[in-house]
Formats: C-alpha cells, structure tokens, sequence
C-alpha cells in the first residue's frame, strides 16, 4: 500500500555507493578523481617543459603532454585516492563538538 509505514520507510533509503560498511573504497575513490589527477599531471608536465627550454631541452606540446598524463594519472589518482580516504577516516574519528 502506498500509504503505509513500510512503503514511506522504503521511499526514504538512499541508494549508497559505499561498500558493505558505509565506506567508501580506494579504488572508487581513484577511479572517481582519475580525471582530476590526470588533467593535473598534464598542466604539469606541460609547465616542466615550458621549464625545460630554459636549458636548453625541446618543448613539450601540449597534446603531448595530455598523452603522457593517461598513463601517468593513474598513479596520481592512487595516490590521491589514499590521501582523500584517509583525510575521511581522519573526520570520522574526530569526535564532534557540541554547542
């Protein structure tokens, strides 16, 4: 019945994308900030090679750029990743303040 305690109690879960203890996992932290990370390690691989002309190595393209942060983001997304989940872990062990 559309009316009952049962069907208003249903309506108000929420679908989680936490695992099984309401936590969200490194791996779906990564795969989350995976495109942040590699857009970041584009602007700076970019930007070291801009750095680099000034002794003299080839400049980096852009395109070029973005094609080596592919790879290299997955590790800056990992990393990233722990960095976030333990910043979460940290916020729920601090006990809150009242008042």
């Amino acid at each position: 019945m559309p009316g009952t305690k049962a069907s208003r109690a249903e309506a108000g879960k929420q679908v989680s994308t936490s695992g099984a203890d309401g936590h969200w996992s490194i791996r779906k932290l990564a795969v989350l900030l995976y495109p942040f990370a590699a857009a970041t390690v584009a602007i700076n691989l970019f930007m070291l090679g801009l750095m680099g002309q000034a002794i003299g190595l080839p400049a980096i393209s852009p395109a070029l750029a973005i094609w080596a942060s592919l790879p290299l983001g997955i590790p800056a997304g990992w990393m990233a990743a722990r960095w976030v989940r333990g910043l979460m872990d940290e916020a729920e062990r601090r006990p809150r303040r009242e008042g």
